[in-house]
């Protein structure tokens, strides 16, 4: 069975930095575009970023380009993205999520997901 199992969300203040990870089981990490999407209270789903299969390319949202990297860790099969500088609007809960598209929010499988909470 695949599964996705994030960690490393927290609360952090604004200019704070995190790295939330995402471990997976059930399947290879790196033949899928894998990614991450977020959604805030009261909003939509919203696609983050997106490292595609094989090569590892990363794609970022405008809204977290130069402050959020993501990478892969192929010989334990997770997935990290650091969140850097961080600001209140960052705030939501933030999903793994499988066969990610490329700035978009579709995708094939999502973790429970972790929460970040930046305070101003």
């Amino acid at each position: 069975e695949m599964q996705l199992e994030e960690s490393g969300g927290g609360l952090v203040q604004a200019g704070g930095s995190l790295r939330l990870s995402c471990a997976a089981s059930g399947f290879i990490l790196s033949r899928s575009h894998m990614g991450w999407v977020r959604q805030a209270p009261g909003k939509t789903l919203e696609w983050v970023s997106t490292i595609s299969s094989g090569s590892g390319t990363p794609f970022y949202a405008d809204a977290v380009k130069g402050r959020f990297t993501i990478s892969r860790d192929d010989a334990e099969n997770t997935l990290h993205l650091q969140l850097n500088s961080l600001k209140p609007e960052d705030t939501a809960m933030y999903f793994c999520a499988k066969d990610l598209a490329i700035y978009g929010t579709k995708f094939t499988k999502r973790g429970q997901g972790t929460q970040v909470t930046v305070s101003s």
